[in-house]
C-alpha cells in the first residue's frame, strides 16, 4: 500500500480543529491535483483537503505557546512540544521535554530523522512529513 499525504498508516487520528492552526510560516490550502512547490512541509487533514506548513527554517519550533514557529492549539500539546532542524540535508525532528511525547509512525522518539511520508503526532495532533524535490 503506498502511502499519499492523504492516507495516515497509523492508528491515530487528528483531533485538532484546523481553525485552531497558526504558523508564522504561512500555510497554503491543497487539493488532491494540486503540486506544492519544492521544499519539506508538514501537512494536516482539514475538512476540506489539507494545508501545507512549510519547514523553511533550519530550526523550526512545534508547540502551543506564541513562541513557536507552528503553533498547535490543542491541550495535548506542550508550550514547547518538538523542534524541527535541517542539516546537511538532513531533517530531524526532537521531542522538547514535552508531556504527551512526540511520535513517528507509531514510535514514541527523543530524536528522529524524517523521511518522506512520515506520519508525526504531536499530542492528539496529526502531521505527516512531506519532501517535495526539486
Amino acid at each position: 500500500m503506498t502511502t499519499t499525504p492523504t492516507e495516515h498508516t497509523t492508528a491515530f487520528e487528528p483531533t485538532v480543529a484546523i481553525d485552531a492552526l497558526q504558523s508564522t510560516t504561512g500555510g497554503e490550502r491543497v487539493t488532491g491535483a494540486a503540486r506544492p512547490e519544492p521544499g519539506r512541509y508538514f501537512t494536516i487533514q482539514e475538512d476540506h483537503g489539507e494545508r501545507l506548513l512549510p519547514l523553511e527554517r533550519a530550526i523550526t519550533h512545534l508547540g502551543r505557546g506564541f513562541t513557536a514557529d507552528i503553533q498547535l492549539e490543542d491541550v495535548s500539546v506542550s508550550r514547547r512540544h518538538a523542534i524541527v532542524t535541517q542539516r546537511r540535508g538532513a531533517v530531524r525532528i526532537l521531542d522538547d521535554r514535552s508531556s504527551n511525547g512526540t511520535f513517528v509512525n507509531g514510535r514514541r522518539i527523543q530524536e528522529a530523522e524524517l523521511r518522506h511520508g512520515d506520519v508525526v503526532v504531536i499530542g492528539r495532533v496529526v502531521l505527516q512529513y512531506v519532501d517535495v524535490p526539486g
